[in-house]
């Protein structure tokens, strides 16, 4: 019984340290591969902030092409004007056109840019990016696209660290165990 006793407590570190890993492993992907989905609407933010400050038309920098944001993976384009009025946008949810919250667009005022998950409705989730501009007619570019591959990929990250997190603690548990027997100085009959 003692035995026992004394490996569970030499466990109990090594499996802390095991779990404290595992959750640092995961957040660090996770946010790594959040803030990835952000790259390609950082760049088209900026890029078409700075033709509208140019003078380029609303017409000219919004795709025509419709994006239904609950079905597709596809990047929109909404253009607001400063009061947060759209304009113009490419995106559509369930046929409305829809935008972030006016908070958003007070800090994205305030700092040139922000970048946001927004989730206009339930199930529907956007790595969505705002970019303050200046210009003849100020406002804000919103651009986004669909967290639903990435979200999908860290799910199945997080089960695979799940797993490996499960298969170390018994691992360490056996290692301890037969670490242990093997310093257990055999009794000798008297």
């Amino acid at each position: 019984m003692a035995w026992l006793r004394t490996t569970f407590w030499r466990w109990v570190p090594l499996a802390g340290l095991a779990t404290a890993l595992s959750v640092l492993i995961y957040l660090a992907v996770q946010q790594v591969w959040r803030h990835a989905a952000n790259d390609p609407q950082v760049q088209m933010a900026r890029d078409i902030a700075l033709r509208l400050e140019r003078g380029d038309p609303v017409s000219a920098v919004v795709p025509t092409d419709q994006i239904e944001l609950r079905s597709s993976l596809a990047p929109f384009v909404t253009i607001v004007d400063d009061a947060g009025a759209v304009v113009a946008s490419s995106g559509r949810l369930s046929g409305q056109t829809r935008t972030v919250p006016s908070g958003v667009l007070s800090f994205a005022r305030e700092h040139g840019e922000e970048r946001v998950t927004w989730q206009p409705e339930l199930g529907v989730r956007m790595a969505t990016v705002v970019v303050h501009h200046g210009g003849s007619s100020p406002g804000f570019v919103v651009v986004g696209r669909s967290l639903h591959e990435s979200e999908t990929r860290t799910a199945q990250f997080g089960q695979l660290v799940g797993l490996a997190w499960l298969v170390t603690l018994v691992a360490l548990l056996v290692l301890v165990a037969v670490s242990e027997a093997m310093l257990v100085e055999p009794r000798t009959p008297r």
